[in-house]
């Protein structure tokens, strides 16, 4: 059991000595307050944690948002000992550590009751109550920390992601996880325990569909993302359901749909996350200015851009957000730039933002700073900078080195050997880059 945090406070305390705002409410319960902070749980979280404990003891949860929040303004001053022995098991303290006290004792208004006839009621009735205990044990047996289990193996798989690219084990073990989140689903102790199951198993089935992108088998990808909605649908998460219209818009670049690139772009910018959080309108905006500059449409490219620059200045970057959007920043938005740069002609300035990116991408993202150095080469090959644009291609394969290739990389490569065949085909150093990437292609 971790050590109980300190709950003293002082007229020179940062939590004050005579009232405090929280969620709306001046003075309260500042033990309780400060424990909530300190654990990182919301309102609600915390009424799902204490109701997932009552449940599991064979006790109906009846804790909502409001009874949370009387706690902590201080109108209930001492909760159901039911209610207290879950608190207490959340945060690892006493009831009277977090700030609960209790009502004052007060003589009997009767006599006491005989003890041989309470214990022959309690007889009487031990089988009635097992009879009812029982099965709300077994029936409500998911609540919380399934969900933060189930969460925890997203992280994994991202790890995963970054170190192998996508592949079809990835995908395994992601609908692995959405299979399991969707099984819990079926115990879920509450609605809201049931919807943040959904959640997950959208956001395993995203990064199945993901692996299936990033793998170039666009097929398998699109049917993942058509469940994956579905599914974000159910939870009424906006963030997993952003993260499916991203994916969306990902997936139709690469198919070669550059409208529906776009309209998914837009998609992503309706739901309410990207409308309360800069930082995922960013992502989605700049998602959209791709569309835009693969159709032409300079313009709506550059208006879509500059929205995402202006959106990731205003971001928070280091709030927290799920694991999957770690890739995305500064160095990313650069990398992203370069292209939207190059698709309307601007291969000078596309240029310049392809080295500022890798000069910001970390080192870590080993793939996205491949891909980055061979949309660098692309850039200067449209300058008819041969020698350079061979040199910096070859730097891919070098960062590269010892990892296997992911299908959309290839493609990537793909691209450039054959833009650089129509703009230099007797040139020796691409003929010698040929060569390579050919060598490169039967290794990966």
């Amino acid at each position: 059991m971790r050590k109980p945090p300190s709950r003293k406070f002082s007229a020179d305390s940062p939590h004050g000595g005579g009232s405090h705002r929280y969620g709306g409410y001046v003075e309260g319960n500042e033990n309780l307050i400060s424990a909530l902070r300190e654990s990182g749980l919301t309102q609600t979280a915390l009424a799902d944690a204490v109701n997932t404990h009552l449940y599991r003891n064979g006790y109906e949860g009846t804790v909502s948002d409001r009874t949370v929040r009387n706690w902590l303004t201080g109108k209930t001053r001492w909760p159901h000992p039911r209610q207290r022995a879950a608190l207490e098991a959340v945060f690892g303290c006493s009831a009277e550590e977090l700030g609960f006290v209790p009502p004052a004792r007060r003589c009997p208004a009767t006599e006491p009751e005989d003890p041989m006839r309470r214990r022959n009621f309690l007889t009487a009735t031990t089988g009635t109550t097992a009879a009812v205990a029982v099965p709300l044990i077994a029936q409500h047996s998911v609540g919380t920390s399934d969900v933060i289990r189930l969460r925890s193996g997203l992280d994994a798989l991202v790890a995963l992601d970054d170190a192998r690219g996508g592949h079809e084990e990835l995908e395994r073990r992601a609908l692995a996880g959405a299979a399991e989140a969707l099984e819990k689903q079926k115990l879920g102790a509450s609605q809201r325990i049931r919807q943040r199951l959904f959640s997950v198993a959208a956001d395993y089935t995203c990064r199945a569909a993901w692996s299936a992108i990033d793998d170039k088998r666009t097929d398998r990808a699109r049917g993942l993302l058509d469940r994956a909605l579905y599914l974000a649908g159910m939870s009424k998460d906006s963030v997993v359901e952003l993260e499916a219209w991203n994916l969306y818009s990902i997936l139709a670049h690469h198919r070669g749909t550059y409208t529906e690139a776009v309209d998914s772009g837009y998609a992503a910018q309706a739901t309410a996350i990207a409308r309360r959080d800069p930082f995922y309108a960013s992502l989605v905006h700049v998602r959209t200015a791709l569309g835009h500059s693969t159709l032409g449409d300079r313009q709506p490219a550059l208006r879509s851009l500059g929205c995402a620059w202006e959106a990731l200045d205003k971001a928070s970057l280091n709030d927290p957000r799920p694991s999957w959007t770690a890739f995305y920043g500064h160095g990313e938005l650069l990398a992203l730039t370069a292209i939207v740069r190059d698709n309307i002609g601007e291969p000078a300035e596309a240029e310049a933002a392809s080295h500022k990116a890798l000069a910001t991408i970390p080192e870590q993202f080993r793939r996205n700073r491949a891909l980055a150095t061979v949309r660098l080469a692309l850039t200067q090959l449209h300058q008819h900078d041969v020698d350079q644009a061979c040199a910096t291609a070859s730097t891919a394969f070098d960062l590269m080195d010892g990892h296997p290739i992911p299908g959309r990389m290839r493609s990537h490569l793909g691209d450039y050997y054959r833009d650089l065949i129509t703009i230099a085909p007797d040139a020796g150093v691409a003929r010698e880059w040929g060569d390579r990437y050919r060598t490169e292609w039967s290794r990966a």
